[in-house]
C-alpha cells in the first residue's frame, strides 16, 4: 500500500489538473453570479472595464458596493500595477452599473478561459452592453499621447497561434460553437461616443482605428511594430481583445476605447523606449478627461434605452 499523499503532493496534482482544464463549468460561472447577486441589490445591465491606470473610473459610482477579487468565488487574481482588483457595483445619475478595476491578462499565466471569466458572469447577472478600456500604443503616425480611439475592429495576434477564449467544448447556453466577429464593436454605440465626445469639445482627440491585441508581458520590437502597422492596426496593446470575443459570444454589445498612452518606437535611431510607468502616468494624467466622456456617454446611454 502506498503512503497517503503529502499536501505538496496534493497542490501538485490540483495544478496539473487544472493545466488540463479547457474553462470552467458553467455551474461555476453560476455559482459567481448568485454570489455576487446575494451580496448586492445593485442589478446592472452595463459592465466597464477599466485598463492601465484608468481605474478612476470606478470611482465614479456612487451608493457604491466593492468586492476584492480575492474574495469573489472563482475570481482570478489581478497581479499588474495599475490595476486595484476590485469590482465595483454602484448608481450613476440613479441607474446601476458594474466596474471592474483593473483586468486578467494572459502574460500573468492565466489561460484564457480565465482572462475572460468576469465576462459570462456579468452575462448571468443581467449585464447586456460591455465597454471596454486599454491603454494602448500608437502606432499611427497621427496619434498623439492622450488620444482617444474609438475601436472599430481589432486583430487578435494570440488567435493566429490558436490562443483563442473560446478553445474548448462549446457551452451552447453561452453562444454557438462559430460567433461571427466582424460586427464585434457596436455602431450605435461607436455613434454615442463620437457625439460626446463633440459635445465636450474633443473632437481633436478622438480617432477611430484598428486596435491589435499581442501577448505581452515585452513591449514590442521596432520590427514587430512596422509589421502590425503594415498590417493595418493604428494601436497595439496586451488585452481587450478576448473579453470582446467571449463578450460577443454571449451576445453582449460592445464598445472599446484605446487611450493612447505612449507613440510606438519605429526608428531604430530612436533613444526612447517604451516603459509600464509611462503608461500609467498617461492614464493618470488624461483620467479626468476620460470620466467627463464616459459619464456623458452613459447620459446618453440612458436616453437611448430602445437602442439596448
Amino acid at each position: 500500500m502506498s503512503p497517503p499523499a503529502t499536501k505538496t503532493q496534493k497542490q501538485e496534482f490540483r495544478l496539473k489538473k487544472e493545466e488540463t482544464r479547457t474553462g470552467y463549468t458553467y455551474e461555476e460561472y453560476k455559482q459567481t453570479a448568485d454570489w455576487l447577486l446575494s451580496k448586492t441589490k445593485h442589478r446592472p445591465t452595463l459592465a466597464i472595464i477599466c485598463g492601465s491606470g484608468l481605474g478612476a473610473l470606478g470611482e465614479l459610482l456612487k451608493d457604491q458596493v466593492a468586492f476584492n477579487y480575492s474574495d469573489i468565488p472563482n475570481f482570478p487574481h489581478s497581479t499588474v500595477p495599475g490595476h486595484a482588483g476590485r469590482l465595483i457595483f454602484g448608481n450613476l445619475n440613479g441607474k446601476p452599473y458594474v466596474c471592474m478595476q483593473g483586468r486578467f491578462h494572459s502574460y500573468e499565466g492565466y489561460p484564457l478561459w480565465k482572462v475572460t471569466f468576469p465576462i459570462r458572469v456579468f452575462h448571468l447577472i443581467g449585464v447586456k452592453t460591455l465597454i471596454v478600456t486599454n491603454a494602448a500604443g500608437g502606432l499611427n503616425k497621427d496619434y498623439k499621447v492622450g488620444d482617444i480611439m474609438i475601436i472599430i475592429d481589432h486583430i487578435n495576434m494570440p488567435g493566429f497561434a490558436s490562443q483563442n477564449p473560446l478553445i474548448g467544448p462549446n457551452e451552447d447556453r453561452f453562444g454557438p460553437r462559430f460567433p461571427p466577429m466582424s460586427d464585434a464593436y457596436d455602431k450605435e454605440l461607436r455613434k454615442l461616443i463620437l457625439a460626446a465626445g463633440e459635445e465636450l469639445n474633443l473632437s481633436e482627440k478622438m480617432r477611430e482605428g484598428v486596435y491589435c491585441s499581442i501577448g505581452g508581458p515585452n513591449f514590442e520590437t521596432i520590427a514587430e511594430s512596422r509589421l502590425l502597422r503594415s498590417l493595418g492596426a493604428d494601436a497595439v496593446g496586451m488585452s481587450t481583445v478576448p473579453e470582446v470575443i467571449v463578450a460577443r459570444h454571449c451576445g453582449l454589445r460592445v464598445l472599446g476605447m484605446s487611450l493612447i498612452t505612449n507613440e510606438v518606437v519605429m526608428d531604430y535611431n530612436c533613444k526612447t523606449t517604451a516603459n509600464h510607468e509611462e503608461v500609467l502616468q498617461a492614464g493618470k494624467d488624461s483620467a479626468k478627461l476620460l470620466e467627463k466622456l464616459v459619464t456623458l456617454l452613459l447620459q446618453h446611454y440612458e436616453k437611448s434605452n430602445n437602442l439596448f
